[in-house]
């Protein structure tokens, strides 16, 4: 499985804003990333010279403040690939400010958490223009709007236009509503979390249960469906590929998962090695 697609053009030069997320979410094609809990820069740059799409800076449960949230995003910005932050909804509005391509909500339960996500994501439009508006609160002063550079209303259109929101659905009622909340306008994908997921059905974090593996694909075809991106998290070629067969597009590994699994084989190469 051809795990890329051909991303949008890239942003005009010196622009902070990455605007190529939203439409990606939308092509049909294929999105590989990363999530990066740590709070490296420099594993920013490195995910993109290894040309995944995009990097989930985590900060649900990695421990970046707002300062090197934003530096991350600017590591993003230089290296070229597009940068999602998962946070918490009182953290919109900062974020957003910052210069992330997309915001991704843990825990979003029903379709009306969503529609009120989705609100704080976009701008205000006039009344009569097309497109989507939201509640989004404006300052042309931050580093998205290029400290003034970029501001007024190209700076909405671009944002409301560009910016993805991507739902994280992670407990049975979730699942049981994705279809509602995939169909929510403003939703561009919907990422269902398999560990949390596991923990809410009893399995703790045996993900691979057949229980938790049929309400996965249950999530998945529904979210395709309604004509949106499915995410997943996918940890190997095997469990991408039946992710896709499912109809699944965003695909998401964990940093601190593969820099571990790389320590432990370099320690058991040591092993072997005799002096």
């Amino acid at each position: 499985m051809n795990m890329h697609t051909d991303l949008p053009a890239a942003p005009l030069p010196g622009l902070p804003l990455d605007t190529r997320l939203r439409p990606a979410l939308h092509s049909g094609g294929h999105l590989q990333g990363l999530f990066c809990g740590l709070t490296l820069p420099a594993l920013v740059e490195m995910a993109a010279f290894a040309r995944f799409d995009f990097v989930v800076i985590d900060n649900e449960h990695g421990l970046a403040g707002f300062e090197t949230t934003e530096h991350m995003l600017r590591a993003a910005r230089a290296s070229g690939i597009m940068p999602i932050v998962r946070c918490f909804e009182a953290d919109i509005p900062r974020i957003l400010d910052a210069g992330a391509s997309g915001i991704k909500v843990p825990m979003i339960q029903t379709p009306e958490q969503a529609e009120r996500v989705a609100q704080r994501i976009r701008y205000p439009r006039p009344q009569g223009q097309d497109g989507l508006s939201g509640l989004r609160g404006s300052a042309f002063s931050t580093r998205a709007a290029g400290y003034g550079a970029f501001g007024g209303p190209g700076h909405t259109d671009r944002s409301n236009q560009g910016i993805g929101f991507i739902a994280m659905l992670e407990t049975p009622q979730a699942i049981d509503a994705a279809a509602e909340i995939a169909s929510v306008e403003g939703v561009d994908a919907v990422f269902i979390g398999p560990n949390d997921l596991a923990h809410t059905m009893g399995h703790e974090n045996r993900w691979h249960h057949q229980d938790v593996q049929k309400a996965m694909e249950r999530g998945i075809r529904a979210i395709a469906d309604c004509g949106k991106c499915p995410g997943i998290l996918a940890l190997d070629v095997e469990s991408a590929q039946r992710y896709a067969d499912w109809g699944a597009r965003y695909f998401a590994n964990v940093a601190s998962s593969l820099i571990m699994r790389a320590f432990e084989q370099a320690v058991g190469t040591k092993a072997e090695i005799r002096y």
